[in-house]
């Protein structure tokens, strides 16, 4: 291969390769405010359910 050619396929990949960084970059940035709503959601899930079951030391008082 022509060293020009190969030359012009590197900046051409080189350019391709930024694009689909940036878009990755952008769709985890917007990603990310999910991620954070979802680990909410799960904890105050967990918390209701401890809430509603029954204390664990009740046999021990007895």
């Amino acid at each position: 291969m022509h060293p020009e050619t190969h030359l012009a396929l590197h900046h051409i990949r080189a350019a391709e390769l930024r694009a689909e960084a940036d878009a990755y970059r952008l769709a985890a940035a917007a990603r990310r405010p999910r991620d954070l709503r979802a680990r909410l959601g799960w904890t105050l899930v967990e918390v209701g359910l401890r809430l509603t079951a029954p204390p664990k030391t009740a046999a021990a008082v007895r």
